[in-house]
């Protein structure tokens, strides 16, 4: 169901780029960029319309002739107040080259409190990571052919070269800071390239797993040399087993003809199809291929969970491949039906004939976002056609009706708990890095499982939420252990990692790992959303109730007219007597 005006009015148009508490409210913000040059952020409000602008970043705050490619919500000094960092690209040109500039935060009001500009470049937009795990944000990338990383603790630019020679950066790159290796630490995933120009396949991706806090090269995977044009790499528990699996989306020629998506599991060198099947009766689809002088158009898909059955679903941009039609489309991640998959025992499948979805034309990008913080993942799609150049935005309120269980889980800085500098709240914080895994059991007594890293990636429209949304199916058990994980400085041989047991089912942990070093004296705030199952149970009984009343009525109303029968009949005998 599109829901576009009841959460923008008006105001439904530009680039939405990511998403975050600004005001630290409990409630997700929406930044969106318009003309390339200015950010307006969305509050969420209880009034419709539910999202209003009320903070912008203008055009004359930014370098004179520069565009903005990229948005990344954070807390870069360490003051627990959302910080906001901008990419920009000089306009009109086709290089990659990144200037960084980050808005300080100023206790959540619209005054975005100074400015600072990077002094080093990027051949790429940065990986927004926590490199030397003090949970505060550092920016990650290439300058001038070396792996730089900068720190802003207390505003302040540190650069400092990381992990030692390497080959040239993949550009697009689909870089990620997650947990690789199940140890609930993130480690780091690169994608390299060792073509001329950077840009061409094959792409060789690179595991540096966090080892007492340091990060060490431990494999490296390479692409098939069927893979003509390789997608952004995007991660996630494919199949349920806990560990984080990739996923990458590829044309198997250059014009995107044919197209497929492909897993790497956890820990093996083998590429396993998930989807090869883009093919609706007579029609042929696959993914858009990048454009020549477009910044920021690698195939992506983004994932989450739509129907909470425990196995994650993608939103995908395809086009007719004869001819010139181009939406979004729901991939549902299915049990595999056919050899072909072999080790992945999940694929996708394509929802070819969902009204909604296929009622908005001309997509370019499409994300999930849970609109209404119940838990259930909504839909956001970006399409081409409005008349000043901007893109159109368009809310579709999910309509999946069977009542299935979930957990939300968001994992802030613990820089500070309830003791925060000049009273500001904590919530207000996307971190990059923690990572959160349950267990449980179903109504069938088999043991399930599931993992998820909270922000793993953050360059190129990635549009990653600053939670985590796990479906437990239809199963109303409660969670038996939920674990999260957060990274550890440099020298910690200690795991920073916390068990919480008995969770809820349908309900928002708010996760502060307060102090860091000491997980048995972090603290979760549970707040819980009713299912559908609660209202139903409610409404059948005020339905029984009322139906009782009702039959206690008409025998009430029956006894009173027996007792009037009875009282007439006992006044005419009076009467007849005395006579």
């Amino acid at each position: 169901m599109d829901v576009t005006a009841d959460l923008f009015g008006s105001e439904s148009y530009g680039t939405v780029a990511a998403f975050g508490d600004f005001n630290s409210d409990k409630q997700t913000d929406i930044f969106i960029i318009r003309q390339q040059s200015e950010l307006v952020i969305f509050l969420a409000d209880l009034k419709a319309p539910y999202f209003k602008p009320k903070v912008h970043i203008q055009k004359d705050q930014l370098p004179k002739d520069f565009i903005i490619s990229s948005v990344v919500p954070g807390d870069y000094d360490g003051d627990s107040k959302m910080d906001v960092l901008l990419t920009a690209h000089p306009k009109g040109s086709s290089d990659f080259e990144t200037t960084v500039l980050v808005f300080w935060g100023n206790n959540q009001t619209n005054d975005t409190g100074g400015s600072i500009q990077l002094n080093m470049t990027f051949i790429d937009e940065p990986l927004v990571m926590d490199f030397n795990g003090d949970m505060i944000p550092d920016i990650f990338g290439v300058v001038k052919g070396v792996t730089q990383v900068c720190y802003l603790k207390d505003r302040k630019m540190v650069w400092k070269s990381a992990l030692g020679v390497l080959m040239k950066m993949h550009i697009p790159h689909s870089n990620a800071f997650i947990d690789l290796n199940q140890d609930f630490t993130a480690d780091l995933f690169l994608t390299m390239s060792d073509s001329d120009p950077p840009a061409l396949a094959p792409v060789i991706f690179q595991t540096w797993i966090n080892k007492d806090g340091n990060f060490t090269k431990t494999s490296a995977l390479k692409t098939l040399d069927s893979f003509k044009i390789v997608g952004q790499s995007a991660f996630i528990d494919f199949d349920g087993d806990g560990k984080q699996d990739q996923l990458l989306p590829v044309c198997m020629d250059t014009a995107c003809q044919r197209s497929a998506i492909y897993l790497s599991k956890a820990g093996e060198s083998e590429w396993f199809p998930v989807l090869t099947e883009f093919q609706k009766k007579d029609t042929v689809w696959g993914f858009v291929p990048p454009t020549a002088g477009e910044l920021h158009a690698p195939i992506t898909l983004h994932l989450g969970d739509y129907n909470l059955d425990g196995f994650p679903d993608a939103l995908a941009i395809l086009r007719n491949v004869s001819g010139s039609g181009q939406r979004a489309f729901l991939l549902e991640n299915v049990a595999c039906s056919n050899s072909s998959c072999r080790g992945a025992r999940r694929m996708f499948r394509v929802l070819w004939d969902l009204s909604d979805l296929g009622s908005v034309q001309d997509a370019v990008v499409a994300t999930f976002f849970d609109i209404y913080e119940d838990g259930i993942l909504d839909m956001i799609v970006l399409t081409k056609g409005v008349p000043n150049g901007e893109l159109a935005i368009h809310a579709l309120k999910n309509n999946f009706e069977a009542d299935a269980y979930f957990v939300k889980v968001i994992v802030l800085s613990g820089l500070c708990s309830n003791d925060c500098p000049e009273k500001a709240k904590p919530f207000g914080v996307n971190q990059p890095g923690p990572y959160v895994m349950y267990t449980t059991v179903d109504s069938n007594g088999n043991l399930k499982n599931a993992s998820a890293g909270q922000l793993c990636q953050s360059a190129h429209l990635s549009l990653q939420l600053p939670y985590t949304v796990l479906g437990l199916g239809r199963s109303a058990n409660f969670l038996d252990h939920l674990y999260v994980g957060i990274p550890r400085p440099p020298g910690d041989k200690d795991i920073r990692k916390q068990e919480w047991t008995a969770i809820i089912p349908n309900s928002q942990l708010i996760v502060i790992p307060y102090p860091h070093n000491d997980p048995r004296s972090w603290s979760a705030k549970l707040y819980l959303t009713p299912s559908n199952i609660v209202l139903l149970t409610a409404i059948a009984l005020i339905g029984v109730c009322v139906f009782i009343l009702v039959i206690i009525g008409i025998l009430h109303w029956k006894e009173k007219k027996a007792d009037d029968r009875e009282k007439r009949q006992e006044a005419h005998r009076f009467h007849f007597d005395a006579m």
